[in-house]
């Protein structure tokens, strides 16, 4: 008798190939991995989701110390706790996306090699869930936000912020496409993680995070002049496109250099898939 399948499992004849019917058909499941993300991040808590909104007040807080207080770097006017935590909240967002897709074959080990389903629903899920998390902290923002128009402070948004669910996308298809790269690279080779975790914290202090984009204009290290290179940073445009959108401070850092980071995120998930639909063939043989 013929058998007549529902689903046929084979490999892909093509490397750059995502089958993204396949990805909805199991929606449902990248819903389960999204609430299991949320619900054993903060289980056994006292605070629970609180820690949403302790961790970047906390952060902020030392920021106004140490780099406000002590270093003395300028806020392009804007008061600090606002301008720390516009910083704080998107990249806190991009960070926390990179961390747990960049662990994806690593942390589902045990799941992949049981069951059959599309790998890439679990970094998508990493990325998803993690939007709870930049909710609230963009509630955070929002609040303070209120607060210093309230008290009168010249602060306001211009058009710009409309641009706001584009940067999010974008932030979450660049963290997705290093995630799934690097994940690809730590099957076989364990200690890039910890490179990687040392890198992630380097990469914030090369971004405009603490310190406005203005202030690294003429200056120049080794023969390199610092502005070009920061905005070569792709996660640099989407930041200061943010900064500059809600806190109306500084200046646009121009329409090229934002469509250079959106087509580097286009590449970079290409680039993503194609190496991480090669390693997830045999990973379980090296991971």
């Amino acid at each position: 008798m013929e058998n007549n399948w529902d689903i046929v499992i084979k490999p892909r004849e093509r490397l750059l190939s995502v089958d993204l019917g396949e990805i909805w058909r199991y929606r449902d499941l990248c819903s389960l991995f999204v609430k299991r993300n949320i619900v054993t991040q903060y289980k056994q808590t006292i605070l629970g989701p609180l820690w949403y909104v302790i961790q970047p007040a906390l952060t902020v807080v030392m920021y106004m110390v140490v780099f406000g207080g002590i270093a003395g770097i300028p806020t392009d006017g804007v008061p600090q706790p606002l301008f720390y935590l516009a910083g704080v909240c998107m990249w806190q967002y991009f960070a926390d996306c990179l961390n747990s897709t960049s662990n994806t074959f690593v942390n589902n080990a045990g799941i992949f090699g049981k069951v059959y389903f599309p790998r890439l629903v679990s970094p998508l899920s990493d990325v998803i869930s993690n939007l709870l998390r930049f909710g609230i902290q963009f509630g955070l923002f929002a609040v303070v936000y209120v607060w210093y128009i309230f008290k009168g402070i010249p602060v306001s948004p211009n058009w710009y912020a409309l641009l706001f669910p584009v940067l999010v996308i974008m932030m979450a298809g660049l963290s997705l496409g290093f995630g799934v790269l690097i994940s690809s690279m730590t099957t076989k080779y364990r200690d890039l993680r910890i490179l990687f975790t040392f890198i992630v914290q380097l990469w914030m202090y090369a971004t405009p995070i603490v310190y406005p984009l203005s202030q690294v204009k003429g200056r120049v290290l080794a023969g390199i002049d610092l502005y070009t290179l920061m905005r070569i940073n792709p996660v640099t445009p989407v930041i200061e496109t943010f900064k500059y959108g809600f806190l109306n401070a500084g200046e646009f850092i121009g329409w090229g250099w934002l469509a250079y980071s959106f087509l580097f995120m286009i590449a970079l998930l290409c680039f993503g898939v194609v190496v991480f639909n090669k390693v997830q063939k045999s990973f379980m043989d090296t991971v």
